[in-house]
């Protein structure tokens, strides 16, 4: 008996120094190889979340559940592929960017091991559409006034961009990237001990009547306020006193004029220096 699978996003991060990777999911009912219209409409909404003028290029694999022979499975699979390209090219993503269109075949399960294998079969037959993104060079903000890291000499009023701390749309969790990046400034805090700082949150691309924008974990519209409070409590985690600290969220209230990655990101206001 086919089990009807609805569509879902399988939505991940995998950021490094170099490439950030993103990959969507498509999940198909068994021997079957056709969009239906709400996957399209999905991958249409899907599509409106990415950042498209830092896409580099998209590698599309589809895959099938162990049940059946090898080679129908793989022809199978190529048609699923092969499907997803052709809805992504009607939806207006150029071919030149597609560099991978392949059928891996049937994946392999361990009954034994699985506690549902209708389930994990049903999570093989899919597609994975993989977008590889340009590397986002902070060395290009260039914005007078705002520092990149806390100085011996620093001042009251003095602004910090926190190079690499940039958040992706919707969340506030803290990327390996982010938690790097912070690492440096609880040794410089640490070392200066009498700088206090104000920690402020900002988001980017909220309707032009909405200053603040959703959290997705929380689904309350308080994102800037929970990005600012997560570097809060990353701070106070790694040893630095609450007395030294505050946060607050400014929403969508100051752009910095560049690619709106930058805006998704928190700052540091020098409060107190002595």
């Amino acid at each position: 008996m086919k089990k009807l699978t609805s569509l879902f996003f399988l939505l991940f991060v995998l950021i490094t120094n170099a490439q950030e990777e993103t990959v969507h999911s498509i999940y198909f009912d068994s021997d079957v190889s056709e969009l239906k219209p709400l996957q399209s409409e999905a991958v249409v909404e899907f599509l409106k979340l990415i950042d498209t003028t830092r896409l580099e290029s998209i590698s599309i694999f589809g895959y099938c559940d162990d049940v059946g022979k090898v080679d129908y499975n793989y022809k199978l699979s190529q048609k699923r592929a092969n499907g997803v390209k052709d809805m992504l090219i009607k939806k207006g993503v150029k071919l030149k960017i597609i560099v991978t269109i392949e059928g891996k075949g049937k994946v392999l399960i361990d009954e034994d091991l699985e506690e549902n294998v209708p389930e994990a079969r049903s999570k093989n037959r899919r597609v994975d559409v993989v977008l590889n993104f340009k590397p986002l060079v902070i060395e290009e903000l260039n914005i007078p006034g705002i520092y990149k890291t806390i100085r011996k000499d620093a001042v009251e009023g003095d602004r910090v961009y926190l190079e690499n701390v940039l958040f992706e749309k919707g969340s506030s969790s803290l990327t390996f990237a982010s938690k790097k990046e912070l690492d440096k400034i609880v040794l410089l805090l640490k070392r200066y001990p009498k700088i206090c700082i104000e920690i402020q949150g900002h988001v980017c691309c909220t309707p032009y009547f909405q200053k603040e924008a959703i959290d997705r974990q929380t689904k309350k519209r308080e994102l800037s306020v929970n990005r600012a409070k997560r570097v809060y409590r990353y701070f106070q985690e790694k040893g630095i006193s609450i007395t030294r600290m505050t946060y607050k969220g400014f929403g969508n209230t100051q752009p910095l004029g560049k690619d709106v990655q930058y805006d998704r990101r928190v700052e540091l206001i020098i409060t107190k220096t002595k």
